[in-house]
Protein backbone atom coordinates (compact mmCIF):
# COMPACT_ATOMS: atom_id res chain seq x y z
CA UNK A 1 0.00 0.00 0.00
CA UNK A 2 2.79 2.44 0.90
CA UNK A 3 4.69 1.70 -2.35
CA UNK A 4 1.57 2.35 -4.47
CA UNK A 5 0.96 5.69 -2.77
CA UNK A 6 4.58 6.68 -3.40
CA UNK A 7 4.32 5.85 -7.11
CA UNK A 8 1.08 7.80 -7.52
CA UNK A 9 2.57 10.80 -5.73
CA UNK A 10 5.61 10.67 -8.04
CA UNK A 11 3.39 10.62 -11.11
CA UNK A 12 1.33 13.57 -9.84
CA UNK A 13 4.51 15.56 -9.13
CA UNK A 14 5.93 14.81 -12.61
CA UNK A 15 2.65 15.76 -14.28
CA UNK A 16 2.52 19.02 -12.33
CA UNK A 17 6.09 19.87 -13.30
CA UNK A 18 5.39 19.19 -16.98
CA UNK A 19 2.28 21.39 -16.86
CA UNK A 20 4.28 24.21 -15.25
CA UNK A 21 6.99 24.00 -17.94
CA UNK A 22 4.39 23.94 -20.71
CA UNK A 23 2.57 26.95 -19.24
CA UNK A 24 5.80 28.91 -18.95
CA UNK A 25 6.67 28.18 -22.59
CA UNK A 26 3.23 29.33 -23.75
CA UNK A 27 3.44 32.59 -21.77
CA UNK A 28 6.98 33.15 -23.00
CA UNK A 29 5.87 32.73 -26.60
CA UNK A 30 3.04 35.21 -26.08
CA UNK A 31 5.15 37.99 -24.55
CA UNK A 32 8.37 37.30 -26.43
CA UNK A 33 10.46 36.28 -23.38
CA UNK A 34 13.03 33.58 -23.68
CA UNK A 35 12.57 33.13 -27.43
CA UNK A 36 14.70 34.28 -30.38
CA UNK A 37 14.67 38.00 -31.27
CA UNK A 38 11.85 39.05 -33.57
CA UNK A 39 12.97 39.66 -37.14
CA UNK A 40 10.68 42.71 -37.23
CA UNK A 41 12.40 44.46 -34.31
CA UNK A 42 13.60 48.08 -34.91
CA UNK A 43 17.37 48.54 -34.92
CA UNK A 44 18.69 52.04 -34.12
CA UNK A 45 20.68 53.52 -37.03
CA UNK A 46 24.42 53.96 -36.47
CA UNK A 47 25.51 57.40 -35.31
CA UNK A 48 26.87 59.69 -37.97
CA UNK A 49 29.44 62.44 -37.59
CA UNK A 50 30.68 65.40 -39.52
CA UNK A 51 34.32 65.98 -40.16
CA UNK A 52 35.14 69.60 -39.48
CA UNK A 53 38.10 71.97 -39.90
CA UNK A 54 39.50 75.59 -38.86
CA UNK A 55 41.47 79.13 -40.14
CA UNK A 56 43.94 82.28 -40.58
CA UNK A 57 45.16 84.35 -43.63
CA UNK A 58 46.40 81.89 -46.21
CA UNK A 59 48.21 80.86 -49.33
CA UNK A 60 47.83 77.65 -51.31
CA UNK A 61 48.27 76.11 -54.72
CA UNK A 62 45.40 77.12 -56.98
CA UNK A 63 42.95 74.45 -58.04
CA UNK A 64 40.30 75.93 -60.30
CA UNK A 65 38.38 72.74 -61.02
CA UNK A 66 34.64 72.97 -60.38
CA UNK A 67 34.65 69.86 -58.19
CA UNK A 68 31.26 68.83 -56.89
CA UNK A 69 31.30 68.12 -53.17
CA UNK A 70 28.55 65.97 -51.70
CA UNK A 71 26.84 67.68 -48.74
CA UNK A 72 27.14 66.01 -45.34
CA UNK A 73 24.47 65.74 -42.67
CA UNK A 74 25.31 68.01 -39.75
CA UNK A 75 24.56 66.11 -36.53
CA UNK A 76 26.81 68.07 -34.17
CA UNK A 77 25.29 69.54 -30.98
CA UNK A 78 26.19 73.02 -32.22
CA UNK A 79 23.90 72.56 -35.22
CA UNK A 80 20.86 73.41 -33.09
CA UNK A 81 22.37 76.35 -31.22
CA UNK A 82 22.58 78.99 -33.97
CA UNK A 83 19.91 81.47 -34.96
CA UNK A 84 19.29 80.47 -38.58
CA UNK A 85 16.80 83.29 -39.30
CA UNK A 86 17.70 84.51 -42.82
CA UNK A 87 18.54 88.18 -43.33
CA UNK A 88 17.43 90.19 -46.37
CA UNK A 89 19.99 90.60 -49.15
CA UNK A 90 21.61 94.07 -48.69
CA UNK A 91 19.91 96.56 -51.01
CA UNK A 92 23.25 98.18 -51.92
CA UNK A 93 24.84 94.91 -53.09
CA UNK A 94 24.25 95.26 -56.82
CA UNK A 95 22.31 92.85 -59.01
CA UNK A 96 22.65 89.50 -60.76
CA UNK A 97 24.33 86.32 -59.60
CA UNK A 98 26.84 87.14 -56.86
CA UNK A 99 28.27 86.40 -53.44
CA UNK A 100 27.57 89.15 -50.90
CA UNK A 101 29.56 89.61 -47.67
CA UNK A 102 28.35 92.22 -45.18
CA UNK A 103 31.09 93.19 -42.73
CA UNK A 104 28.76 94.76 -40.16
CA UNK A 105 26.45 91.76 -39.92
CA UNK A 106 29.24 89.20 -40.53
CA UNK A 107 26.89 87.45 -42.93
CA UNK A 108 27.10 85.96 -46.43
CA UNK A 109 24.44 85.55 -49.13
CA UNK A 110 24.67 83.40 -52.25
CA UNK A 111 22.42 85.35 -54.62
CA UNK A 112 20.86 83.93 -57.80
CA UNK A 113 20.38 85.78 -61.09
CA UNK A 114 16.84 86.73 -60.05
CA UNK A 115 18.10 88.53 -56.93
CA UNK A 116 16.89 85.91 -54.46
CA UNK A 117 19.27 84.33 -51.97
CA UNK A 118 19.90 80.63 -52.58
CA UNK A 119 21.57 80.46 -49.17
CA UNK A 120 22.55 82.85 -46.38
CA UNK A 121 24.51 82.22 -43.19
CA UNK A 122 26.71 83.82 -40.49
CA UNK A 123 30.48 83.94 -41.01
CA UNK A 124 33.59 85.24 -39.25
CA UNK A 125 35.54 87.91 -41.09
CA UNK A 126 38.78 89.59 -40.10
CA UNK A 127 39.43 91.34 -36.78
CA UNK A 128 41.61 93.75 -38.79
CA UNK A 129 40.47 96.51 -41.15
CA UNK A 130 41.96 94.82 -44.22
CA UNK A 131 39.03 94.77 -46.66
CA UNK A 132 37.30 97.70 -48.37
CA UNK A 133 33.65 97.68 -49.45
CA UNK A 134 33.31 97.21 -53.18
CA UNK A 135 32.89 94.75 -56.04
CA UNK A 136 35.44 91.98 -56.62
CA UNK A 137 35.71 88.80 -58.67
CA UNK A 138 36.74 85.25 -57.78
CA UNK A 139 40.15 84.71 -59.40
CA UNK A 140 41.47 81.52 -57.79
CA UNK A 141 40.26 78.49 -55.84
CA UNK A 142 41.93 75.74 -53.81
CA UNK A 143 40.17 72.77 -52.27
CA UNK A 144 43.03 72.57 -49.73
CA UNK A 145 44.99 75.63 -48.54
CA UNK A 146 47.39 76.62 -45.76
CA UNK A 147 47.94 79.66 -43.56
CA UNK A 148 50.77 81.83 -44.88
CA UNK A 149 52.50 81.59 -41.47
CA UNK A 150 52.19 77.80 -41.22
CA UNK A 151 49.72 77.99 -38.32
CA UNK A 152 47.10 75.73 -39.85
CA UNK A 153 45.12 74.56 -42.86
CA UNK A 154 41.68 75.06 -44.35
CA UNK A 155 39.46 73.75 -47.15
CA UNK A 156 37.34 75.18 -49.98
CA UNK A 157 39.34 78.38 -50.35
CA UNK A 158 37.72 80.83 -52.81
CA UNK A 159 39.93 83.92 -53.34
CA UNK A 160 38.64 87.28 -54.54
CA UNK A 161 41.29 89.86 -53.52
CA UNK A 162 44.79 90.26 -52.09
CA UNK A 163 45.72 91.42 -48.59
CA UNK A 164 49.04 92.68 -47.22
CA UNK A 165 50.34 89.19 -46.42
CA UNK A 166 48.25 86.79 -48.48
CA UNK A 167 45.10 86.34 -50.52
CA UNK A 168 41.71 87.10 -48.98
CA UNK A 169 38.84 84.74 -49.61
CA UNK A 170 36.19 82.42 -48.19
CA UNK A 171 37.01 79.04 -46.64
CA UNK A 172 35.92 76.71 -43.85
CA UNK A 173 36.97 77.13 -40.22
CA UNK A 174 40.70 76.29 -40.15
CA UNK A 175 42.42 73.54 -38.22
CA UNK A 176 45.58 74.37 -36.28
CA UNK A 177 48.77 72.29 -36.28
CA UNK A 178 47.40 70.12 -33.44
CA UNK A 179 44.24 69.25 -35.35
CA UNK A 180 41.86 71.55 -33.46
CA UNK A 181 39.38 74.01 -34.96
CA UNK A 182 40.45 77.59 -34.23
CA UNK A 183 36.92 78.72 -33.32
CA UNK A 184 33.50 77.30 -32.53
CA UNK A 185 30.41 77.37 -34.67
CA UNK A 186 28.69 79.53 -32.05
CA UNK A 187 31.28 82.27 -32.69
CA UNK A 188 30.25 82.63 -36.34
CA UNK A 189 28.58 85.99 -36.82
CA UNK A 190 31.48 87.77 -35.10
CA UNK A 191 34.88 88.84 -36.48
CA UNK A 192 37.45 86.17 -35.58
CA UNK A 193 39.91 85.68 -38.45
CA UNK A 194 43.23 87.30 -39.37
CA UNK A 195 42.23 88.14 -42.92
CA UNK A 196 39.76 85.77 -44.59
CA UNK A 197 36.10 84.91 -44.13
CA UNK A 198 35.52 81.71 -42.19
CA UNK A 199 32.48 79.54 -42.83
CA UNK A 200 30.95 76.41 -41.32
CA UNK A 201 32.03 73.41 -43.48
CA UNK A 202 28.59 72.84 -45.04
CA UNK A 203 28.36 76.53 -45.96
CA UNK A 204 31.92 76.53 -47.32
CA UNK A 205 31.03 73.62 -49.61
CA UNK A 206 27.91 75.43 -50.79
CA UNK A 207 29.89 78.56 -51.71
CA UNK A 208 32.54 76.38 -53.40
CA UNK A 209 29.85 74.91 -55.66
CA UNK A 210 28.18 78.28 -56.23
CA UNK A 211 31.23 80.43 -57.03
CA UNK A 212 33.59 79.30 -59.81
CA UNK A 213 36.34 81.61 -61.07
CA UNK A 214 34.76 84.78 -62.46
CA UNK A 215 31.90 84.97 -59.94
CA UNK A 216 31.14 88.49 -58.65
CA UNK A 217 31.78 89.14 -54.95
CA UNK A 218 30.26 92.24 -53.36
CA UNK A 219 31.53 93.45 -49.97
CA UNK A 220 29.24 95.84 -48.07
CA UNK A 221 29.99 97.82 -44.93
Amino acid sequence: MSAAVTVRRGRVLAAGTAALVTGTAVVGALIGVGGPASTGAYAAPPATGVTQSDDAPLAGAANDSAAQVAPQLDTSPESVQRDETPLAVPSDSGSGRRVVFDMSDQHVWLVRDNGRAARSYPVSGSVYDNLDPGTYEVYSRSEQAYAFDGSGSMRFMVRFTQGDNAAIGFHDIPIDTEGRKVQTRAELGTAQSHGCIRQWPDDAKALWRFAPVGTTVVVTA
